[in-house]
């Protein structure tokens, strides 16, 4: 299955909307991760347009979502946590133990802006942003679960 992931895109309270390519990277993948700092229902509705979407409640949403997941798929335990938990914000070994306590091979988070793929004894994911980076460049995610391959996409 291959999965598209997002992560603080703060419609409409930082940035105005999705970027368009956005939705061309995203028109194959399966199903669609966000892990919150959502700020509004229209970002999810656009995206369900793609694709079903999972999405976690980030610190600055006050959207009815929930604050974790945890999926199954291809053999694959994902969670998902928005990462506010966290502190410092991005920690791998406080990241790679709470994938360890939630029991699941890979943990996808967001919080930082900043993207990151970590492989240890568990595999870590971050999309960064794609509207306010904390670092030079905008980006989302695909990730591959038959073959457990993740790809950083820079947004141009």
């Amino acid at each position: 299955m291959l999965l598209g992931i997002i992560s603080d895109t703060h419609i409409p309270d930082r940035a105005n909307k999705l970027p368009n390519i956005i939705f061309d990277e995203f028109s194959n993948v399966d199903l669609i991760i966000h892990c919150g700092d959502i700020t509004d229902y229209s970002v999810l509705e656009e995206l369900n347009n793609l694709a079903r979407v999972v999405a976690v409640k980030g610190n600055m949403d006050y959207l009815n979502l929930p604050k974790k997941e945890i999926l199954e798929v291809d053999n694959l335990k994902i969670g998902v946590i928005h990462g506010d938990i966290i502190y410092p914000r991005g920690d791998i070994l406080k990241l790679r133990l709470l994938a360890k306590e939630m029991g699941v091979d890979v943990l996808i988070s967001g919080h930082t802006h900043v993207p990151f793929i970590e492989r240890l004894d568990v595999l870590l994911l971050n999309p960064g942003s794609p509207t306010v980076p904390r670092c030079p460049i905008k980006t989302i995610m695909k990730f591959n679960t038959k073959n457990k391959e993740a790809k950083i996409i820079i947004l141009e």
